[in-house]
């Protein structure tokens, strides 16, 4: 008489542990679609932005000086007379524009100062210098 051992009632070595992770993932993906939709930050009545394209141009001039000296004005060449007549009319009609001067790391140092002191003579305040940004 021999005791045949069903395969059902065999005692289980190891624990599937694939439906718990199943049912972590759900879980997770229901607390972060919960969180996130349920954080709307706080409320403003922003202003409303009209549709039409805006035909203004930037107003923030850019005076690049050259390895060599060339001075330009955003992108066209200028000498020192065209750059005063220049900002004096931009001086006319918009009072208080910004204005920056990118020198190249090998120009003179007298030429970056000319520009500098033309923009002191033409009583522009709003001035800024450009440099690059070190990375470590």
């Amino acid at each position: 008489m021999s005791a045949k051992v069903q395969a059902g009632s065999e005692p289980y070595d190891e624990i599937n542990v694939t439906p718990m992770l199943d049912l972590a993932y759900v879980l997770l993906v229901i607390f972060i679609i919960m969180t996130t939709a349920s954080v709307q930050g706080i409320k403003v009545n922003l202003p409303k932005a009209s549709t039409a394209p805006s035909l203004a141009k930037p107003t923030t001039k850019a005076i690049t000086i050259t390895e060599d000296g060339h001075i330009f004005l955003d992108t066209y060449p200028v000498t020192m007379a065209d750059l005063e007549a220049r900002l004096a009319q931009f001086k006319a009609v918009t009072p208080d524009f910004p204005v920056v001067i990118k020198g190249d790391a090998k120009v003179q140092y007298e030429k970056v100062i000319d520009v500098l002191d033309l923009c002191g003579r033409l009583d522009i305040t709003q001035l800024g210098l450009v440099t690059a940004r070190i990375v470590k």
